[in-house]
């Protein structure tokens, strides 16, 4: 054996990862724990989660090993890339959200598992979906975990990277700094779950087994990161993570009033804490955009830069706005093509109702009892909070299914709150005059259905079609579009939106709705969408 040959081969291997990977330091544990406690961290300390808030990891490795882009061929428009954006819920199915984009049988698996109940047609449009997925080089994901007691400590983005053989980039969002997060407070929350909820008696034990599994605190393992990824088979070039100026939410100031508030009423009202408990996030940090440029000579100008942006729910309409204008004057510089994709949250209000099943999802992950009927009614109908939750959605649901987000008025509720957002983006001009694609013809969208905006976001009967439900188990369906992709083409749009040139105009726009529902929880609280910008000119004038 040649210790010297092997000694170079560890070298140039250590070399490799760390030319692979470029970030920020992470956080230890007890920095984590620093992070809560002091209202006002020490400089050095402060000055670490700065670089951690402002630094995104970025890794090449599938391109430096020689990795290319699918450039799936349309009988319609030739080679096109094709985009995905996901809000996939922290990543807890992760099995799911890895086998959608990669292995339609281990998928199949995996609705076997979790008892899914597709009948056979339902079947062929998943496996359809799947398959448009696989040829994605291009994935936008939100609400990404690193190092989290919810999500088995796995580097989500990473590891789903590495799964498809795909460059990612990760900008964090937050870092998780609550104590029942981290498993600190794993005594309070067992005992409510316990005492407070009319779990039936043969599931309580699987609850508090599975609660104390998850709350466990792991100080080796844990990261505390939350944020958005790209994942990419184009090289990605000039990464950058910027944070908003106009938050409007604190995540750690007021989560923390929060919390201390509901600590004072304990003793008396054992489900109240336990309602803080689930809803409460004090986390380090805020909403951001992470940009990065997709480099080949199959792109048009030979450059793309991606913006994926998670906007803030806990706001006013008003807040999401001032984040796209920042988001706005950010890439108006930019003379090449453009795909801005995320959550924007476009819900007309703030804060987006969810089911008490879904927080609880939230806090302590997955497992095949969580998502059992009969235990998330007793949850959902037999507690105060449960009852109220209902209440609410019923009501909120019913008027956003009748709501159009980009209108300016919604039937009998007068003006839209959230009308002015795509106003401002439609509006806006980038300095070579270029402009986000808003055209909507039956030829180039993906279901046939004309309208504004119909060819990069799937419409409906009814305005758009929903990428944020409620669940039918829970009454009359709250159902909100709050997942986009604007797409600025490679040329000159004229004044009607519409592009003079086909190239990288967005076409045949989707929503995944049937594979995202092909679990019985579903796979996200959100449905994956998609679309497919021509990388050339057709061979025939139109799209038929």
């Amino acid at each position: 054996m040649d210790f010297r040959k092997m000694g170079l081969l560890c070298l140039l291997a250590v070399v490799g990862l760390f030319a692979e990977q470029q970030g920020p330091e992470t956080l230890t544990y007890d920095e984590i724990i620093q992070l809560y406690k002091q209202d006002v961290p020490p400089p050095a300390l402060a000055a670490k989660l700065q670089r951690l808030l402002t630094t995104p990891f970025v890794n090449n490795a599938a391109s430096d090993g020689g990795a290319k882009p699918v450039k799936p061929t349309l009988r319609q428009v030739g080679p096109v890339l094709r985009a995905v954006q996901w809000n996939i819920e922290r990543g807890l199915e992760f099995d799911a959200v890895r086998f959608a984009f990669s292995d339609p049988k281990k998928f199949a698996d995996a609705m076997e598992d979790k008892n899914s109940k597709a009948d056979e047609r339902t079947l062929q449009r998943v496996r359809d979906q799947i398959a448009l997925l696989k040829d994605a080089d291009l994935i936008i994901l939100n609400e990404v975990d690193w190092g989290m007691n919810r999500t088995l400590f796995r580097n989500v983005g990473g590891e789903l990277a590495s799964a498809l053989n795909m460059n990612y980039a990760y900008g964090v969002e937050f870092v998780e700094v609550d104590p029942i997060t981290m498993g600190l407070d794993q005594d309070i929350i067992i005992r409510e779950v316990k005492d407070a909820y009319a779990v039936p008696d043969d599931k309580k034990s699987d609850i508090l087994e599975r609660v104390k599994q998850v709350m466990q605190p792991d100080p080796v393992r844990y990261r505390g990161l939350h944020g958005t990824a790209i994942l990419s088979r184009y090289p990605l070039r000039d990464v950058k993570l910027i944070p908003f100026q106009n938050q409007g939410h604190d995540w750690y100031a007021d989560e923390k009033k929060k919390a201390s508030g509901f600590a004072k009423v304990q003793a008396k009202a054992g489900t109240l804490v336990f309602k803080e408990q689930i809803i409460r996030q004090v986390r380090r940090g805020g909403r951001m955009m992470l940009l990065a440029d997709l480099v080949s000579s199959d792109l048009p100008a030979g450059r793309v830069t991606v913006v994926a942006t998670h906007l803030e729910d806990e706001a006013a309409p008003t807040a999401r706005r001032k984040q796209l204008e920042e988001v706005l004057q950010q890439i108006a510089p930019i003379t090449h093509p453009v795909i801005l994709a995320g959550d924007m949250n476009t819900s007309g209000h703030d804060g987006v109702p969810t089911s008490v099943g879904r927080l609880l999802k939230d806090r302590f992950g997955s497992g095949k009892w969580w998502a059992e009927e009969s235990v998330m009614e007793a949850i959902t109908y037999t507690t105060p909070y449960g009852l109220a939750a209902t209440a609410s959605k019923t009501l909120v649901g019913y008027v956003r299914s009748v709501d159009d987000p980009t209108e300016k008025s919604i039937p009998i509720m007068g003006t839209n709150p959230e009308a002015k957002f795509f106003t401002t983006l439609d509006d806006f001009r980038f300095e070579d005059g270029g402009r986000f694609d808003f055209s909507g013809e039956t030829g180039r969208s993906g279901n046939g259905r004309a309208g504004k905006l119909s060819n990069s976001n799937e419409r409906g009967e009814k305005g758009f079609v929903p990428t944020n439900e409620l669940g039918q188990k829970f009454g009359p369906v709250g159902q909100f579009k709050l997942d986009w992709i604007f797409v600025k083409p490679g040329k000159l749009s004229d004044s009607r939106g519409a592009s003079t040139s086909y190239v990288f105009t967005p076409c045949f726009g989707r929503t995944l709705r049937e594979l995202n529902h092909s679990l019985r929880d579903r796979i996200s609280d959100h449905s994956p969408i998609m679309v497919d910008l021509p990388l050339g000119e057709p061979r025939q004038p139109g799209i038929d």
